[in-house]
């Protein structure tokens, strides 16, 4: 079987993704994938050589078809630091929700599975960049407040957008996903902005 088949890649992908969505997360082995796939292990190897190389992958398949690059291009396209900001907490914020599924899985993971772990980082650091690229913009308009550096403001949204802190104001505080994204825009303008 070639590792080449993007059919079989995208099985691959798909049968993680419903396997760790399902709630199975740390019980799902490669073995499992690959029978659920319709595919042997050896055959799953060549596609990804390790656990962790999967669920990586899996991630970013879920961006894929989740349109994750349309979504972000508001932020990326936006004329100034503010709208920068407003965007990215939009586009992140209402983003959420729609891998929640997964993030629980690979989250509740994260504690005793290096690959989850690696997986999740991974992420999280792509995440962070989106974070920083809006703080970066604020200070380039000359518009980010001086309580805190790039850095640390960086740090504060990145914390402030994490998916534990969506999942308790939604869903043990009952927040709408409405004054979730308002919320945090506006915290974030004063956090962050003269």
């Amino acid at each position: 079987m070639s590792s080449e088949n993007p059919d079989t890649r995208t099985r691959i992908l798909q049968t993680t993704l419903n396997l760790l969505e399902n709630g199975q997360g740390e019980k799902v082995r490669m073995a499992d994938i690959a029978k659920q796939a319709g595919i042997s292990r050896q055959a799953l190897y060549l596609h990804f050589a390790t656990r962790a190389d999967l669920l990586i992958a899996t991630t970013f398949y879920l961006d894929e078809i989740k349109g994750s690059d349309a979504r972000l291009a508001a932020s990326r396209n936006a004329t100034s630091g503010l709208d920068r900001l407003d965007a990215y907490i939009e586009a992140w914020g209402s983003y959420i929700p729609e891998i929640y599924g997964m993030a629980k899985a690979i989250l509740a993971m994260s504690d005793t599975d290096e690959a989850a772990a690696e997986a999740w980082a991974q992420r999280m650091q792509d995440m962070r960049e989106g974070c920083e690229a809006a703080i970066d913009a604020l200070q380039t308009d000359g518009e980010l407040s001086a309580r805190h550096t790039p850095k640390q403001a960086s740090d504060l949204l990145w914390t402030l957008l994490s998916v534990r802190n969506w999942e308790q104001l939604t869903q043990e505080c009952g927040w709408s996903q409405e004054e979730y994204v308002g919320s945090l825009k506006t915290t974030a303008r004063q956090l962050f902005t003269k």
